[in-house]
């Protein structure tokens, strides 16, 4: 059976395995001195994740070559190390003090404070050193910003933190959640378009379903936070209401947020228009990210 006629868990899983042994390659082992630090960076980057960063990046590119592009796994693995050193940060006791991620300790539990902020420094700076190897220094400055304080994750987190027991606007959510998950997950299908030398009107169409699925992705969680028990999840449920977080439940109340994720999904699906049937794996993890239970 063909990777193009695999199921979609089958076909996600490979990629995962694909992504992970990247990491494996790229990250120094945890003999390498100073042992205790790349314990704590593997210990996060090895929990379990998806990986729909870098798989987004990978079919991104795929949608516009039609194959696999070199270098394009150390472009993706860049993705995911900003997205592991980012959780590690966000568990921090200063942040939302939680004590539960992918369904075991975080990293501040097992390492302690300092080692835990240390790993996740230490990712967000091995990121870069994996892009920059693999990429150009457009590729580059396009995560930066994605990841930074003018409408990127950072942005989004301290809008997030800013917003806590604030009156729920619809604005404010908007504000954050483009910022705090919508971005990384836009720049993953912009990396991997760019990399693959993506013409004009793909990478538009690419980063648009980029911020489409950015927005369901955030909904989805915040439904799934208030419906879902912690077991379920993997991270401790019902933080969101807890620390009065703004959120879309909290906003527009579930049976509109569900409604919203259904929107953003129709959106997702029009903007690979241009992409024929070309981008059938982006397709079908737009619907993956809509119909997922964790």
């Amino acid at each position: 059976m063909t990777s193009s006629v695999l199921p979609l868990s089958q076909y996600l899983a490979a990629q995962a395995q694909r992504i992970d042994a990247a990491l494996d390659r790229l990250l120094p082992p945890e003999s390498e001195p100073p042992e205790t630090i790349h314990r704590a960076m593997r210990y996060s980057v090895f929990a379990g994740g998806k990986r729909i960063r870098p798989i987004l990046c990978l079919e991104a590119a795929r949608a516009v070559a039609g194959a696999d592009v070199d270098g394009i796994e150390d472009v993706a693995c860049s993705l995911e190390l900003i997205h592991a050193y980012s959780l590690i940060h966000d568990d921090l006791p200063a942040l939302d003090n939680d004590d539960l991620r992918r369904g075991r300790a975080t990293s501040h539990k097992v390492f302690g404070e300092a080692m835990a902020i240390l790993a996740g420094d230490a990712l967000l700076t091995y990121a870069f050193e994996a892009l920059a190897r693999a990429g150009s220094a457009a590729l580059v400055a396009e995560l930066a910003h994605a990841a930074g304080t003018v409408g990127g994750m950072i942005a989004g987190q301290v809008h997030d933190l800013e917003g806590e027991n604030q009156t729920p606007t619809a604005e404010l959510l908007e504000r954050i959640h483009r910022a705090k998950t919508g971005a990384l997950l836009r720049c993953s299908l912009r990396l991997g378009a760019m990399h693959a030398g993506a013409a004009p009107a793909q990478l538009d169409a690419l980063s648009r379903f980029g911020e489409h699925i950015g927005l369901a992705f955030q909904i989805v969680d915040d439904i799934l936070d208030v419906t879902q028990t912690s077991e379920q999840l993997g991270k401790t449920a019902g933080k969101d209401a807890a620390q009065h977080k703004i959120t879309f439940p909290a906003v527009y109340g579930l049976d509109a947020s569900r409604r919203m994720a259904e929107q953003q999904r129709t959106l997702a699906h029009q903007a690979l228009a241009v992409f024929g049937g070309g981008a059938l794996r982006l397709r079908q993890i737009a619907d993956l990210i809509v119909d997922r239970t964790s």
